[in-house]
């Protein structure tokens, strides 16, 4: 995977989020989406910034989609820090996101996952880390 696929791809993305052509997958099978939103005051125009906010920086890893039918579809998988307002608790956290997307070729972008991450993740095109 070449950075300026990853430019590209993010470029893509990016249009379609601008032109609302995205959703957050928060049904029962995405219990990690649901329980960022209930953790932390997240609104639209805050998720956006902060899909709008990944570089190729934040780039993970491409999957293929396991789901049987999809396997065709890849899926892009990013990873970023961000402040995040606590809704119960005292103020603002770091929170490391995990941010899987599935764009379809509708130009329609699908966020799959959205939510704290469990691993870390790795960054082929970082090229410093900071401790």
């Amino acid at each position: 995977m070449l950075q300026n696929d990853i430019e590209n791809y993010l470029k893509e993305v990016k249009n379609a989020i601008l032109s609302d052509r995205f959703i957050i997958s928060r049904n029962k099978n995405r219990p990690e989406n649901e329980r960022l939103f209930m953790e932390y005051i997240l609104n639209e125009s805050r998720v956006k910034e902060i899909l709008l906010n990944l570089t190729v920086q934040n780039f993970s890893e491409v999957r293929p989609n396991e789901h049987p039918g999809y396997e065709d579809e890849k899926l892009y998988i990013f990873g970023t820090d961000v402040k995040l307002l606590e809704r119960f608790g005292t103020g603002e956290r770091i929170v490391s996101l995990y941010i899987k997307f599935n764009k379809l070729e509708t130009r329609f972008v699908i966020v799959i996952s959205f939510h704290e991450h469990k691993y870390p993740l790795t960054y082929p095109f970082r090229r410093f880390h900071h401790s």
